[in-house]
């Protein structure tokens, strides 16, 4: 069989599964559908939807086990980071369903003095999602809750090597109560997405977690059909420490906090850019942190490193260290491949990386530290804003006035204080510059996809 969608387990490289593509007619018929089943499901009370999103959750709740097994082997996530993912899932779709009326009711306008208006939320119709491999079931979830929450219906394409974990999850939407037709898996190919959903008049609009290079080909092809596209995109994430009274936890913090998934995450933080007067240490004690994340045996039962997604993932990885390392950055730890298969690399810490370097600009998609020095607010502001990205910051001081001082000039769109950069279903996520457009979770995550009807009843 002939596939592009298949589950390879990231630590031996062997295939466990395949799922065959779509035909056209295939896709065709699930734009259909989806469409049909909208002028349903868009007319569904909020609260109907959202006690079938509150079942979505309570199932995600039941299942987390099983549901963290499939991707690790599918990507090759942890169980425990696993489970924790499928717990925040879980959240998510609980808080659209605990909040959607409240975000859904009609807005009042000020100002007429011949009648009252108001701003009306309706739903728009069928979505086209596209969703990457790093974390199969929250992203996912940060589109589809909000949107069924609205009455949109959805199609969605996941990331080739997670059509398991993408089946498992239309499965779960429809044991919940969901119609069918109202969220559709299809594994579909990028030239289906750009031949046949996008120009169709029955799609509304795009959502696209992926790289910037994915992105922006997305973003081409909504702007030419005249469609919304959400994209959430890179990250080379600064984390800016001004000063601390612990030296060794703040580094043990920001280590922690990067080797989440394998640092394979948009927005953890990949630039760790420090004061000159704690650098030496820090660098000391995140190499010394590195060096100690090496189980004996990769993989092995409570082995805290994870492989990467795929070899190619580690290939690719591995080579961006190394061209960084041969143009003059400083190898404190890691920088290779570990013998005996998979897709398993040692995590790295680099310093000394300068302009024209790849590390310098690129996202370095793996476990990779990158430590700066500076010796002014004034300089790590400079720093930290020079990237074409701007998704997250973190940035720590004692005095959280200093933090806020410095977190309000750095050019992005979540900034942390005081602590790392996280997920909740509460907060809204999201970027500026090259990482994307548009906000996922939160409140504002309802306001994408949707008619802002304005209603006008004169007096």
């Amino acid at each position: 069989m002939s596939t592009m969608y298949r589950v390879t387990n990231p630590a031996t490289g062997e295939v466990a599964e395949e799922f065959a593509t779509a035909t056209d007619s295939e896709i065709l018929a699930a734009l259909d559908r989806s469409a049909t089943t909208f002028t349903q499901w868009g007319q569904t009370s909020v609260a109907d939807r959202a006690a079938i999103l509150t079942r979505v959750s309570e199932i995600y709740a039941e299942r987390a086990e099983e549901l963290a097994g499939v991707i690790q082997l599918e990507m090759g996530k942890a169980v425990p980071e696993g489970k924790g993912e499928v717990g925040l899932s879980s959240a998510i779709y609980r808080y659209f369903a605990d909040n959607a009326e409240a975000f859904m009711a009609d807005e009042p306008v000020r100002g007429p003095e011949d009648g009252t208006a108001m701003i009306r939320r309706k739903p728009v119709g069928s979505l086209l999602g596209i969703m990457p491999w790093n974390f199969p079931y929250y992203q996912v979830a940060r589109f589809a809750a909000p949107n069924l929450a609205l009455g949109n219906t959805i199609l969605l394409k996941h990331a080739p090597q997670c059509p398991r974990s993408a089946q498992i999850m239309e499965e779960i939407f429809i044991e919940a109560g969901l119609p069918e037709g109202a969220y559709i898996n299809i594994y579909a190919s990028n030239e289906q997405v750009a031949d046949l959903i996008l120009p169709d008049p029955r799609n509304h609009g795009v959502s696209l977690t992926g790289s910037e290079r994915a992105g922006s080909a997305v973003a081409a092809e909504a702007g030419k059909n005249l469609k919304k596209a959400v994209l959430e995109l890179g990250g080379s994430d600064p984390y800016v420490l001004l000063d601390t009274d612990d030296v060794a936890k703040s580094a043990k913090t920001a280590f922690s906090s990067r080797m989440g998934n394998t640092g394979q995450a948009c927005n953890s933080p990949k630039r760790m850019i420090v004061m000159d007067d704690v650098y030496d240490e820090f660098l000391s004690s995140i190499t010394e942190a590195a060096k100690k994340f090496t189980p004996e045996t990769p993989g092995a039962e409570g082995s805290r490193l994870s492989p990467l997604s795929s070899t190619e993932a580690a290939d690719r990885f591995i080579g961006q260290v190394q061209d960084t390392v041969k143009d003059g950055a400083t190898l404190l730890a890691g920088g290779k491949r570990y013998d005996g298969g998979g897709a398993y690399v040692e995590p790295v810490v680099l310093a000394d990386v300068e302009k024209g370097m790849r590390g310098y600009y690129e996202e370095l998609f793996g476990p990779a530290v990158i430590v700066y020095k500076v010796s002014s607010e004034e300089e790590a502001v400079e720093l930290a804003n020079d990237t074409p990205y701007g998704l997250g910051a973190a940035v720590f001081s004692n005095d959280l006035e200093r933090a806020e001082r410095v977190g309000s000039q750095i050019d992005s769109g979540m900034v942390f204080l005081n602590t790392p950069e996280g997920s909740r279903e509460y907060l809204p996520f999201g970027g500026v510059k090259r990482s994307g457009v548009g906000r996922e979770l939160g409140p504002l995550a309802m306001d994408e996809f949707v008619n802002k009807q304005m209603v006008f009843t004169k007096n």
